[in-house]
């Protein structure tokens, strides 16, 4: 299902997922997750940031991987319950925030980062709202930060395909953005998007 009309998943289609199962992607244990986590780190090089926002963190496995990265992350996620397992997964770790929320309309605006990681939740979201969400994220974004977008590329029943919405939320930032690092493997593709002005050849 993908379209102008579509509209963005909302929490019970989430919770329905965490209800049948607390780990509904197999986060945990599934290797393609692990690679794409290990290439998600790898495209930040070796930047730190000292404020980062991850949108979709679910039960914190990837958290887990990008806080030692940050000196403050906050990490959403639209369902309490995937939140519980994260909060348990990065408990020893005290420069977390877990927040329940949905992105984009209930996005932190009173705050800036250095990194807005949306990763494998863009597609969930409307064509409208992905453009609110790039909207939101250029808002936020300090000097210096970057935006990583990571995109399932398989065909997927929801209201965007993975390459349509990251194409979408490039399209929508690109007075603001633009991609520095783009990389396409097997099943994803990554996106690493900075200023223009802080773009140098």
């Amino acid at each position: 299902m993908s379209g102008k009309d579509a509209s963005s998943r909302d929490a019970s289609y989430f919770a329905a997922l965490y209800n049948a199962d607390p780990d509904p992607w197999n986060f945990v244990g599934s290797a393609y997750e692990h690679e794409k986590y290990q290439a998600t780190i790898a495209a930040l090089g070796g930047q730190r940031f000292g404020s980062a926002f991850e949108i979709g963190c679910s039960i914190g496995v990837l958290t887990r991987l990008l806080a030692p990265r940050c000196g403050k992350l906050l990490a959403v996620d639209i369902v309490e319950r995937a939140l519980v397992g994260a909060r348990k997964r990065c408990a020893d770790l005290a420069n977390i925030s877990f927040v329940n929320l949905r992105v984009p309309d209930q996005w932190p605006i009173a705050q800036n980062f250095d990194l807005i990681l949306c990763s494998e939740m863009l597609y969930f979201l409307s064509p409208a709202d992905t453009v609110r969400t790039a909207d939101l994220a250029v808002a936020s974004l300090n000097a210096g930060g970057v935006v990583l977008l990571v995109n399932y590329t398989e065909p997927v029943d929801e209201p965007c395909g993975g390459d349509q919405a990251a194409e979408i939320f490039i399209a929508a930032a690109r007075d603001a953005l633009v991609p520095t690092f783009q990389e396409r493997q097997e099943k994803f593709r990554i996106d690493l998007l900075r200023r223009r002005g802080e773009v140098h050849d």
